[in-house]
């Protein structure tokens, strides 16, 4: 057989066994009005602008974070797909650890925050992060939800 042949049938192989011992889990996330219904349960809540959560979450935060789930992980690669359910206007992701503060430029250089907008109605984007051990918060600033809260194991 020709050699010439075989070696791009090698490299198909070789790309292919690389992939599969690097695989990256998929943490699916939906968003509904004012919430991530992975975290909780569906309040039902009708919202059609930003202000309508505003107004809800600063009512009922506090008791539904107390109840919500925690969403527990090991260290690693991770992508969260974000899906907007039937909010309609446009939402976003925001993925950080605990104590990020957004105004202080060396957590822009040595915190984890993963963040984007552009979730319009029946839309999903992809953001992907490496995790080391900690507690994280991630939530939906356009949508205003909780900050919910991850925890990242060894």
């Amino acid at each position: 057989m020709n050699r010439f042949f075989l070696m791009p049938f090698f490299l198909i192989i070789l790309t292919l066994s690389s992939g599969l011992s690097s695989a990256t889990e998929v943490i699916e996330l939906t968003q509904v009005p004012c919430q991530f219904l992975e975290s909780e349960a569906d309040q039902g809540f009708k919202s059609t602008r930003k202000a309508d959560c505003d107004a809800i979450n600063a009512k009922t935060a506090t008791q539904r974070l107390a109840a919500a789930k925690v969403l527990k992980l090991k260290a690693g690669d991770y992508i969260f797909r974000v899906s907007n359910k039937n909010v309609p206007y446009e939402l976003g992701f925001w993925l950080r650890e605990k104590d990020y503060d957004w105004r202080n430029p060396l957590h822009k250089l040595t915190k984890t925050s993963v963040s984007g907008g552009g979730l319009t109605i029946g839309t999903s984007q992809d953001y992907k992060v490496s995790l080391k051990p900690g507690e994280y918060l991630y939530s939906c600033p356009l949508n205003t939800t909780p900050d919910y809260r991850l925890v990242v194991t060894k």
